[in-house]
């Protein structure tokens, strides 16, 4: 099991906000929002400048690329608790005890 941000930000701009808050997982910029699209995810207009962003969102995905679990908000100040992604986890290791 990995854990991946994605960012529309820069990769120096990404590299600054992992450093500041001790993040030691990959942190991948978006900055044409190409995933960000994939999944649905842009939220037209909500960035500085009326620059389009994405909403926030978590997703457990596995092996095969399925999206296993998702949490999707359209507020910032949203999002899932440590604990609701552990338990969403938990529950996916007991359903199919084979895959991680």
């Amino acid at each position: 099991m990995r854990v991946t941000g994605i960012s529309v930000d820069p990769p120096e701009t990404n590299r600054e906000h992992c450093r500041r808050m001790g993040f030691t997982f990959p942190f991948l910029s978006d900055t044409k929002l190409d995933a960000i699209r994939a999944y649905d995810l842009v939220h037209a207009g909500a960035g500085p400048g009326g620059a389009d962003i994405s909403r926030p969102a978590e997703f457990l995905i596995d092996a095969t690329g399925t999206v296993r679990w998702a949490h999707l908000t359209d507020s910032i100040a949203v999002r899932a608790r440590p604990e609701e992604v552990l338990k969403a986890i938990d529950h996916l290791r007991l359903a199919s005890p084979s895959r991680d």
